[in-house]
């Protein structure tokens, strides 16, 4: 039996010419109420205008995930309904479209019971390209989640390149996998160090989109480390399960090509991520060690369990051997930063003026971020005995400022933007168009960006 709901507002007159139903309406708690009238059964919506694009984004995975669960097989809404809540029927719909894919979404392949399928949605009277534009953009951002959410013996250094390779097959995107030998030649020292102890070995992979060629050139650099045990500092959790999550730096990075391969962007965008495993071994790099780099820094590793910093360090030189016109680095770097902003804002760090704009954008299309200081006079705290500097601050506060001060050591001198996604990793329960998963951050965050610096 097939199962079509209608989704109509609570102001439809459908609604306020009956008073039974508008009195039914308006005591049901939450944004949106279901029932069956006059034999049809109906989604309401209640909320009487939006003042975020993220609050039709919610709404309608709130729905989308509803109905799932009761096994509708489709469900209808008017365009022209969308837009009157929103100044823009085209972005209206696109954000609904948005949301209601990612409100549904699962990663169930380990799971014996499967996922209910997202009901089927259609928007009358709506432009295809807006409809067009939030599946597109939902596909990315799911594309990050499953990356997140993938399990680390699954998704590992030795692996992660192929993955990669297979999702971007068919589009403009040009992929570059250096292997250890690669890597050795190209003196990425901290890649080579930091996944000493693993039985994989490391990759570094350059995945570059130009479609227009007059554009500046945007680096994006993305932490992969698909699985963070501390190495020899050992994390000591009850459980360390999302740690398979600490590559969420190039998850976002790879969504957000993926956005932008898949939507037709005229850009000239490179992505570089270095890819490890952090774990301890016969080999592993231990505390007190240096990493002699490229650009002629010499870094005394103090703590192990601050890997990603390492390995960013290689992914900015390269950036700045390209000659990167714009260069943003993604990580799931500090626990400090989540202490600062919690979990639902993400830490922006560079460049003032590029960070207000990538906060424009977050406000914009959900990736929230907020701009934070590098304060110079906490530069001195990285100072070191031997080398030219400590991968740790001397600090027990600031953690996230200090990270960030190191990365500049290594970073392209101009435009240069460093995002700390660690407390927007996942989600711990059902919400909005969030599942209790890997929330897929930064890849729309970073392709709007991009796509920005080209107008």
């Amino acid at each position: 039996m097939h199962i079509n709901v209608e989704i109509l507002f609570a102001t439809d007159a459908k609604i306020t010419k009956n008073l039974l139903v508008k009195q039914f309406v308006d005591n049901q708690t939450g944004g949106f109420s279901t029932f069956v009238h006059d034999g049809k059964q109906l989604v309401v919506i209640k909320n009487k205008e939006w003042k975020t694009l993220d609050a039709i984004r919610s709404i309608a995975g709130e729905i989308s995930r509803n109905l799932a669960a009761q096994k509708v097989d489709s469900a209808s809404i008017q365009a022209d309904q969308l837009g009157q809540k929103w100044s823009s029927v085209d972005e209206a719909v696109t954000a609904f479209v948005e949301g209601w894919h990612l409100g549904a979404y699962n990663f169930d392949r380990y799971q014996s019971k499967k996922a209910d399928p997202v009901t089927t949605l259609n928007v009358k009277g709506a432009d295809n390209a807006a409809v067009k534009s939030g599946e597109v953009r939902a596909a990315a951002m799911a594309f990050s989640r499953d990356l997140m959410n993938e399990l680390s013996d699954v998704l590992n250094p030795e692996t992660y390149p192929e993955v990669l390779k297979d999702h971007f097959k068919g589009t403009k995107v040009k992929i570059d996998v250096l292997g250890k030998k690669e890597i050795e030649e190209r003196e990425m020292n901290g890649v080579l160090t930091v996944c000493r102890g693993s039985k994989y070995e490391p990759s570094f992979v350059e995945m570059t989109l130009q479609t227009d060629a007059s554009k500046p050139l945007v680096a994006l650099v993305g932490k992969g480390v698909t699985y963070d045990s501390g190495g020899i500092s050992l994390k000591g959790g009850r459980d360390d399960s999302d740690m398979r999550m600490d590559m969420g730096g190039s998850a976002a990075v790879s969504g957000a090509l993926s956005l932008l391969a898949h939507s037709d962007a005229k850009v000239n965008v490179v992505v570089l991520i270095p890819m490890v495993e952090n774990t301890p071994g016969p080999d592993a790099v231990m505390p007190g060690e240096v990493i002699q780099y490229k650009n002629g820094i010499s870094v005394q590793v103090g703590n192990t369990d601050a890997e990603g910093r390492l390995i960013l360090a290689d992914g900015l030189i390269r950036a700045g051997e390209l000659n990167a016109d714009y260069t943003v680095d993604i990580a799931t770097l500090t626990g400090a930063v989540v202490a600062a902003l919690g979990t639902e804002v993400g830490g922006v760090f560079g460049d003032e003026e590029l960070s207000a704009k990538l906060k424009k954008i977050g406000d914009q299309n959900g990736d929230f971020v907020w701009p934070l200081p590098l304060v110079d006079e906490y530069e001195e705290t990285l100072d070191s005995a031997y080398a030219d500097c400590n991968n740790m601050s001397s600090l027990t506060v600031a953690g996230s400022i200090t990270a960030g001060l190191f990365l500049r050591k290594f970073a392209p001198k101009n435009n240069w933007l460093h995002v700390d996604m660690a407390g927007v990793m996942d989600k711990q329960k059902s919400k909005g168009y969030y599942t209790k998963s890997a929330t897929g951050y930064g890849a729309r965050l970073l392709a709007d960006y991009t796509v920005s610096l080209t107008k």
